[in-house]
C-alpha cells in the first residue's frame, strides 16, 4: 500500500471505531482485528502502519470525533508528514479543504477532564494517561523466581517496580513463549500486582476474590498464599469466570470458582459469612486508569455511566465486608482515578460502617489519596489504580 492509501485505510477503520464508541459496541482492538481479518491482502507492514495511525489519532482527540477523517485531520495538524498524504492520489484521502470538520484535542471530553482535575490530577498526570503502556508480567512464585524467569526469557526484560514483576516492550508476544505455556508467569500490570500486595494475604488463610473476572488478581493472591489455605473466586460474569480454571491449572493455583447470580450474591455466599481472613473487591469501574491500553474508552463514558459504576461499587461494598471475620481485612480496588469511584467511595463506607479501620502494608510505589492509595502512570509508571485496605475491628 502507498502511504496515502494507509491513511485512507486508517480513516475507514476510525469510522468503525467511532461508531462503536457511540453505540457502546466492540472495543477498538476487536474492531481492528475483525477489519484486518476480512482484508487479508493487507500485509503485516501495512497493518502495523495503519494501526499506528489509528491509535495516534485516537489519542489526539479529546471529544468523540464526528468522523474518521476529522480524527485524522486532528493528527495531521500536529504532523506535517501526515498532512502531506492528503494528496488525492489513488486510494488515498482527498485533499484537505478549508473549513472542513477537525476533531478537538485534549486528554478527554471536557466534563471528564474537569472531574480528573477535581480528583487531584494535574496536566502531567492527565497527559500520561494517554501514553503507551509497557507490557508487565508477574513471575509465578509457585514455579519459579523472578531472577530465574528473567534468565530464561528469550528477550531482555527490565525489573518492574512490583517485587515479582518484569517489564517488556508493549506488544511483545509473550503468550507464544514456552515459559508462558509452562505457567512460569502471568501478564499483569505492575500496578495490579501492587494492589494485590495491599491485601497482604498469607499462606493458610481463607481468601475471597469477590469480583474475580478472568482471575488475574486471583492467581496473584494464590501464588502469595503458596497454595496453602482456601481461595474462592467469584463473579456474576459467566464467560469471564469460565476462563479462570484453565489459567489456574496452567499456573498451578488451587482455587474454587463460584458463579453468583446478580441480586443473590450474599445468599449464595452464606457459607462464607464472617469467615474470610481477607477479601479482595476488584470493583467494576470506569477504567480511567487504563486509557493507555484502551484510549477510545474515554469516548464511551458519560456522567450517568459514572453514577451506575458508583452504584455497583456501593453494592459490592455491602456484600464483601459481611464475609470478613473480626480482625480480618478487605481491599477495595478500582482501576479508576476519579475520586467518586475511589476515595469518596471509601469515605462513604467508613461513615456508614464505624467498625472498620484503615490499614495499609508497606508498598513499593504510590501516594496516599484520602483513606486509600493511588498509583498513576506519570508518577509510578503503572496503570492508574486506587485501593484501600480496611480491617474489621474485633469488638
Amino acid at each position: 500500500m502507498t502511504p496515502p492509501a494507509r491513511v485512507q485505510a486508517a480513516i475507514d477503520l476510525l469510522d468503525a471505531v467511532i461508531a462503536a464508541a457511540r453505540a457502546q459496541g466492540a472495543s477498538a482492538d476487536r474492531i481492528a482485528a475483525d477489519w484486518f481479518r476480512v482484508r487479508r491482502y493487507v500485509g503485516s507492514k501495512d497493518r502495523r502502519a495503519i494501526r499506528e495511525l489509528v491509535w495516534n489519532a485516537i489519542r489526539a482527540c479529546g471529544e468523540v470525533p464526528v468522523s474518521g477523517r476529522a480524527a485524522m485531520l486532528r493528527l495531521a495538524q500536529a504532523d506535517a508528514a501526515v498532512a502531506g498524504l492528503f494528496d488525492g492520489s489513488n486510494y488515498g484521502p482527498a485533499p484537505i479543504e478549508a473549513g472542513e470538520p477537525v476533531a478537538s484535542g485534549g486528554v478527554a471530553p471536557m466534563w471528564l477532564a474537569e472531574r480528573l482535575s477535581a480528583s487531584g490530577l494535574d496536566d502531567q498526570d492527565q497527559t500520561a494517561l494517554l501514553g503507551r503502556a509497557p507490557l508487565d508480567i508477574r513471575a509465578n512464585t509457585l514455579k519459579t523466581t523472578r531472577d530465574e524467569l528473567r534468565s530464561r526469557l528469550p528477550v531482555e526484560a527490565d525489573l518492574a517496580i512490583a517485587p515479582q514483576g518484569l517489564r517488556l516492550p508493549s506488544g511483545t508476544a509473550v503468550e507464544s513463549w514456552p515459559e508462558f505455556a509452562e505457567g512460569l508467569f502471568e501478564v499483569q500490570d505492575a500496578g495490579s500486582q501492587i494492589a494485590c500486595m495491599a491485601l497482604g494475604v498469607q499462606p493458610g488463610e481463607a481468601v475471597v476474590d469477590l469480583c474475580a473476572g478472568a482471575g488475574g488478581k486471583t492467581l496473584s493472591l494464590g501464588a502469595a498464599m503458596g497454595n496453602r489455605g482456601k481461595l474462592l473466586a467469584c463473579d456474576i460474569d459467566r464467560p469471564r469466570l469460565s476462563r479462570l480454571p484453565e489459567r489456574a491449572s496452567r499456573a498451578g493455583v488451587l482455587v474454587e470458582t463460584r458463579l453468583l447470580n446478580p441480586g443473590r450474591e450474599a445468599e449464595m455466599l452464606a457459607d462464607w459469612q464472617g469467615k474470610a481472613d481477607a477479601v479482595m473487591i476488584d470493583a467494576p469501574c470506569s477504567g480511567t486508569g487504563t486509557w493507555r491500553r484502551n484510549p477510545e474508552a474515554r469516548w464511551r463514558l458519560d456522567a450517568r455511566a459514572i453514577e451506575r459504576y458508583c452504584a455497583m461499587q456501593a453494592n459490592v461494598l455491602d456484600i464483601g465486608p459481611s464475609l470478613v471475620r473480626p480482625g480480618g481485612r478487605l481491599t477495595y480496588v478500582v482501576c479508576s482515578l476519579l475520586d467518586a469511584e475511589g476515595a469518596d467511595r471509601i469515605d462513604a463506607f467508613l461513615s456508614a460502617n464505624p467498625g472498620w479501620d484503615v490499614a495499609l502494608p508497606p508498598l513499593p510505589a504510590g501516594q496516599a489519596r484520602g483513606n486509600g492509595w493511588r498509583l498513576t502512570p506519570f508518577r509510578d509508571g503503572t496503570d492508574g489504580f486506587f485501593f484501600a485496605t480496611l480491617v474489621r475491628r474485633v469488638n
